[in-house]
């Protein structure tokens, strides 16, 4: 596993000794602190709406057309192979 590192002070180690999981975890922390959960709710959502559109765009591009759903939410193409 990954060594773990202490806490220390800017005394005890030179500057620049963070890893980058370490600088993502206080970064993390920060933007908690000053957004909330609402914030992650909401880029949540809108990445998840994004990430619909490019899908839509790439079958597009394809020339294919978007899988009908059946009753049970799968794509008709899914449900026949099931069969």
């Amino acid at each position: 596993m990954a060594e773990e590192r202490r806490k220390s002070t800017s005394a005890e180690e030179p500057k620049g000794t963070m890893t980058v999981k370490e600088a993502g975890h206080i970064g993390g922390e920060k933007t908690a602190e000053t957004h909330g959960h609402e914030f992650y709710e909401e880029i949540g959502h809108k990445g998840g709406q994004r990430v619909r559109e490019l899908i839509q765009e790439g079958k597009k591009l394809e020339g294919e057309e978007p899988a009908k759903k059946t009753s049970r939410g799968r794509g008709a193409e899914e449900e026949s192979s099931r069969r």
